[in-house]
């Protein structure tokens, strides 16, 4: 068997690895992908992707069910879950396929199979692969990137069993919709998949350990959103833990404790979203430096682990767990290795979250509670949907973008939304941090109008009382 050469070995093929092998390739480097499943990775096959082209039919939904609203007609509105599953999953598919069009446009070679460290000394590591159990390659790399990313995480005596009780991947290919859900955990995952199921019938359950839903945004738009849904009937029980898990024929019975009381929830299913663990078993890392901390592997600001020469980006290098931040570290690391000036360390308050449940979630940088145990003295500024035109003329009245300012120095610190479209609204505040923006040149912006942009603006100015349509 012959053994390969590359300057770049790209250990997994999700949205931080191939995207570091393109990058390899347009900076001269002779790059492979190895990928045990599928390319795109969890994001593109089973996550952000199909989760969104799932959501597009619940909202879709939402809408045809309130046609009067805008006078129209929709009688007898129902779906097709078969139908719409299989939507979602011809969506992941065309994606997929567009991965491996764009590293063979790149001449970045792929090879499907499971890599595994094999020893070697820096500038000719070497690495095994193996497909259905049998050796299939031996590849040597200048540099290795591990992108292996992360699974569901497991509790004990509450695992999924992919029947009863389900992961992201039962939940967004269920063969039959279910009546009751329980979903356990309110971060992205739980959250959205809560609001897919509710938003198309469903009777939902939320328990959440801490003290409230989507705990990591901020404590005022986390409010807003647990009120939207509770009216969308919703049940959430927060600083509640889910103790047991009884499945019978008709569905399963959770025990459920909160402030030392304890009370039984039956559904038909359980959606267990409770985080993630890296993907560090079986990689070979036994016989390197690299250290893992809790799952995920330890690298310093630019990606290097312990072992010289071994870099890990994406999920499996710790949160944020976003396909955007991987990504970016991909290109960083890339960008590292070929000694470029202009490769800048990661400023993690400068990536936007997204959460597309209804209404949707969006932040960047310090949440208000964040910013003054940081000793800021603040600005803080707000402004509702419901002053906007644009906001109102589509039917969506509800939601605010909140923004905060350091009072000294006019430094944005963060911003944080909800409501329509508000996913697409954060980019602007990206830029924004990225280029060190002040308020005053958000305030000299021109925002166009009509569109719900212009909230931006007048959040921008009610921090500093210039306010001008609420």
């Amino acid at each position: 068997m012959a053994e390969k050469s590359y300057d770049l070995v790209v250990v997994g093929g999700g949205p931080g690895g191939y995207v570091a092998a393109i990058r390899a390739a347009q900076l001269g480097m002779k790059a492979v992908v190895i990928e045990a499943n599928h390319l795109g990775g969890i994001c593109l096959n089973w996550g952000c992707i199909p989760t969104k082209a799932l959501l597009r039919t619940s909202e879709i939904y939402h809408y045809m069910t309130h046609a009067a609203d805008y006078g129209l007609k929709a009688d007898n509105v129902s779906f097709d879950v078969k139908k719409v599953v299989e939507r979602s999953r011809g969506v992941a598919k065309q994606l997929n396929q567009g991965v491996g069009y764009l590293l063979k446009k790149n001449k970045v070679d792929v090879i499907d199979g499971w890599a595994k460290l094999a020893g070697g000394k820096e500038g000719a590591r070497k690495l095994t692969v193996e497909k259905d159990g049998k050796k299939i390659a031996d590849v040597t790399g200048k540099n290795i990137i591990l992108a292996t990313g992360a699974r569901a995480r497991d509790i004990p005596g509450l695992e999924a069993d992919g029947k009863q009780v389900w992961t992201y991947k039962e939940a967004m290919t269920p063969e039959s919709f279910p009546k009751s859900l329980l979903v356990v955990g309110s971060g992205a995952i739980g959250i959205e998949f809560a609001s897919f199921y509710r938003t198309l019938g469903a009777e939902v359950t939320v328990v959440e350990v801490l003290d409230r839903v989507l705990p990591v945004e901020d404590e005022e738009i986390s409010g807003m959103a647990a009120k939207a849904f509770e009216k969308q009937g919703m049940k959430l029980l927060t600083g509640a833990t889910v103790k047991s898990l009884e499945k019978k024929k008709s569905g399963v019975t959770a025990t459920v404790e909160k402030n030392g009381k304890t009370e039984k929830i039956t559904a038909e299913r359980v959606i267990m979203a409770v985080g993630i663990v890296g993907n560090v078993e079986n990689i070979g890392l036994e016989g390197t430096k690299v250290k893992v901390d809790r799952s995920h592997i330890v690298t310093d600001e630019w990606g290097a682990t312990g072992e010289k020469g071994i870099w890990a980006i994406g999920d499996v290098a710790g949160a944020p767990w976003l396909a955007h931040k991987a990504s970016h570290e991909g290109i960083i690391v890339v960008e590292k290795i070929n000694g470029s000036k202009d490769v800048h360390p990661m400023d993690k308050s400068r990536i936007p979250g997204c959460t597309y449940c209804h209404p949707q979630v969006a932040s960047i940088g310090l949440t208000e509670a964040k910013a003054k145990e940081a000793g800021h003295k603040l600005k803080v500024g707000r402004f509702p949907f419901q002053g906007n035109g644009k906001a109102i003329a589509l039917g969506e009245p509800e939601g605010m973008i909140k923004t905060i300012f350091d009072a000294e120095t006019g430094e944005l610190l963060g911003a944080h939304m909800i409501g329509a479209e508000v996913t697409e609204l954060i980019q602007g505040y990206s830029v924004a941090k990225t280029l060190e923006t002040t308020e005053q040149e958000l305030m000299h912006t021109i925002f166009p109008h009509p569109t719900l942009s212009e909230m931006m603006h007048e959040s921008v100015l009610d921090a500093y009382g210039r306010t001008i349509h609420f």
